[in-house]
C-alpha cells in the first residue's frame, strides 16, 4: 500500500528561502577576507601567526564543530539551535567590524566559526523536516546545494566591493539583515524538530571529534605550501588517531553522539564518501585556478574575482537539470556517475591549457562546478531521504565533515603535485624563493632589472601552468575512477526512486 506524504506549500518555501539568506552568509563567510586581509593589517597590525589565525580560525572551528552541532540540534531542536547561532553569528559579526585589535578578531571570528558550525547542519536538517515529499525535497535540496557553492564564490567578490568604497569592517556588518530577519521570521515560519528518545549526550565526544577533525584539517591546509615536514605528518597521525578513539567511543557508548546504525543505512554510507570525493574534485581545481587568473594573466584580485564568478552561472542549472533527469526515471546511479563525468571533462580542458587561455579555464571551471553541484545535490538528497528523521541534524553533519574533509584533502594532494611540477620545471639556476613559489618568483622578478627579470617571471609563470596542468590530470582520474562506486554502488537504491519522485508524490510504504 502506498501512502502521499504531505507536500510542501507557500509556508514551507516561504521558510526555505529565509533559510538560504544565513546559509549564503555562512559560506561567503570561508572566502570574505580574500581581499580584506591587507586593509585589516593595515588598521591592526597583527604579526604573521595572528594573520594566520584571522583568516583559518572560521575555517577551523567550523569544521571541528559540525558533528557535534548535528547531534546538539538532534536533542534540543534544530530551530532552537538555528535561532542561537544566528544570534550568536550576528553578535560576533558586529564585534569582529568594530574589532580594535588582532586578538578581538581571532576570537570574533572564532565565534563566528562556532555560529556557522550550528547554521549549517540546522538548515539541512530543517528543509529535511519541512519537505517530506521526495520531489519537492530534491528540489528544495539542489537550492540548498547552489547556494551553498555560489556563496563561497560570491564571499571574495563582496568582499573586493565592500573594502573599495567601505571600510574592511562592512564584510562582516553584511551578515547583521540576515541573521536579524531569521531571529524576527524563525520562530514563526521554521517547524521546531527533534530526536524525542535521543538520551543523554557523550560530552567526552566532543573533545574527541574536535581532536581527531582540527589535526587532519591543519596538515592537509598546510602540506601544499610548507611540504610533508614531520610536524605535518604528524598531526595527521594524531588526529588519524583520535578519530579511531572517537569511533570506538561511538561503537561502545551507550548514547552515543554519532550513531552507528546510521552507517548500516542503505545508501547512507556511500553518499558520505562519494560527497567527500566531489568535494575534493571541486576545492582542487580552484587552489590553482584563482592564482592562475590573478598571477599568471595578470588580473588585479578584483578582476580575477569578478571573472571567476562567470564560471558559477552553470551552478544554478546543474541541479535543477540533475533533479529534472532523476523526476523523468533516469537512475540515480547514472545521474551521479555522469556528473562525475561532466566534472572529469571539465579538468580535462583545463589539462589543456597555456599561459593566456582565461576562457578556456573559465569554461573548465563552469563544466566541473556543475557537474560537481549535479553530484552532491543528489548525494545530499540520498543521504538525507535514507536518514531518518529524528537523525537528520547528525547526517546533515556528517556530510558537512565529509565535505570539509574533502576540501582538506584536495588541497595536501592535488597541491603537492603541482609544487612538485612547479618546482621540477623551474631553472636550476633561479634564486630559492622562486624555485617555491609563483608569488615568489614574481616578486624576486620585479628585483630583477630588464630581460632577466621578464625571463624569470615567464619561467615561473609557465612553470605554474604546467603545474595546474598535472594537478588537472589527477584530478580527471580521480573523479573518473569515483564514476565507477557511484554507478555499481548507488545501484540498489534506484530501486523504486521512479515512483517515489513521481508527479503525484507517492512512496513505497517504508520509504524515506
Amino acid at each position: 500500500m502506498t501512502t502521499n506524504p504531505p507536500r510542501a506549500g507557500r509556508r514551507e518555501w516561504t521558510a526555505l528561502g529565509v533559510l538560504m539568506l544565513p546559509l549564503l552568509l555562512v559560506s561567503m563567510d570561508v572566502s570574505v577576507l580574500y581581499f580584506a586581509i591587507p586593509a585589516i593589517s593595515a588598521d591592526l597590525e597583527p604579526t604573521g601567526p595572528q594573520q594566520l589565525w584571522i583568516f583559518d580560525i572560521y575555517g577551523f572551528v567550523l569544521a571541528g564543530l559540525l558533528m557535534t552541532m548535528g547531534a546538539v540540534g538532534d536533542r534540543i531542536g534544530r530551530r532552537r539551535l538555528l535561532l542561537l547561532g544566528a544570534a550568536a553569528f550576528g553578535a560576533a559579526s558586529l564585534v569582529a567590524a568594530y574589532a580594535h585589535s588582532a586578538e578581538t578578531l581571532i576570537a570574533a571570528r572564532a565565534v563566528l566559526g562556532i555560529g556557522g558550525a550550528t547554521l549549517m547542519p540546522s538548515t539541512m536538517a530543517l528543509v529535511r523536516t519541512m519537505f517530506t515529499d521526495p520531489g519537492q525535497r530534491a528540489t528544495a535540496i539542489g537550492l540548498w546545494s547552489g547556494v551553498m557553492t555560489a556563496g563561497i564564490a560570491l564571499g571574495s567578490v563582496l568582499s573586493g566591493v565592500l573594502v573599495e568604497y567601505f571600510w574592511w569592517g562592512s564584510v562582516f556588518l553584511v551578515n547583521l539583515p540576515a541573521m536579524a530577519l531569521l531571529l524576527l521570521l524563525g520562530p514563526v515560519l521554521l517547524p521546531e524538530s527533534k530526536h524525542p528518545g535521543s538520551g543523554r549526550f557523550d560530552l567526552l565526544s566532543v573533545p574527541l571529534s574536535m581532536a581527531a577533525v582540527l589535526p587532519v584539517v591543519y596538515g592537509l591546509k598546510e602540506i601544499p605550501t610548507e611540504g610533508w615536514h614531520v610536524r605535518y605528518v604528524m598531526s595527521l597521525t594524531l588526529g588519524l588517531l583520535f578519530a579511531a578513539l572517537f569511533v570506538h567511543r561511538q561503537r561502545t557508548v551507550a548514547t552515543p553522539m554519532i550513531s552507528p546504525a546510521l552507517f548500516r543505512i542503505r545508501g547512507f554510507t556511500p553518499a558520505v564518501a562519494l560527497n567527500l570525493v566531489s568535494a575534493a574534485g571541486m576545492m582542487g581545481s580552484t587552489y590553482f585556478t584563482t592564482q592562475y587568473i590573478q598571477s599568471v594573466l595578470d588580473k588585479s584580485a578584483l578582476e580575477a574575482a569578478l571573472w571567476a564568478l562567470l564560471p558559477s552561472v552553470l551552478i544554478g542549472f546543474a541541479a535543477p537539470l540533475a533533479m529534472g533527469l532523476v523526476r523523468r526515471g533516469v537512475a540515480r546511479a547514472h545521474v551521479v556517475a555522469g556528473g562525475f563525468v561532466v566534472a572529469a571533462c571539465g579538468y580535462a580542458l583545463l589539462a589543456g591549457t597555456g599561459t593566456d587561455s582565461l576562457w578556456l579555464v573559465l569554461a573548465a571551471c563552469g563544466v566541473l562546478a556543475g557537474g560537481i553541484v549535479a553530484v552532491m545535490s543528489q548525494l545530499t538528497d540520498l543521504a538525507l531521504s535514507a536518514a531518518p528523521v529524528e537523525r537528520a541534524g547528525s547526517a546533515s553533519s556528517l556530510m558537512e565533515t565529509g565535505t570539509e574533509f574533502g576540501g582538506a584533502l584536495s588541497m595536501a594532494v592535488f597541491g603537492s603535485i603541482g609544487t612538485a611540477v612547479y618546482h621540477h620545471r623551474m631553472p636550476a639556476a633561479a634564486p630559492e624563493p622562486a624555485r617555491e613559489t609563483l608569488g615568489g618568483a614574481l616578486a624576486v622578478a620585479r628585483e630583477l632589472p630588464g630581460s632577466a627579470g621578464e625571463a624569470l617571471a615567464t619561467a615561473a609563470r609557465e612553470a605554474f601552468t604546467s603545474g595546474m596542468r598535472g594537478a588537472a590530470v589527477a584530478g580527471a582520474v580521480l573523479l573518473l575512477a569515483a564514476a565507477v562506486p557511484a554507478a555499481r554502488t548507488l545501484k540498489r537504491e534506484n530501486a523504486g526512486r521512479a515512483e517515489q519522485l513521481s508527479p503525484s508524490g507517492s512512496a513505497p510504504a517504508g520509504g524515506a
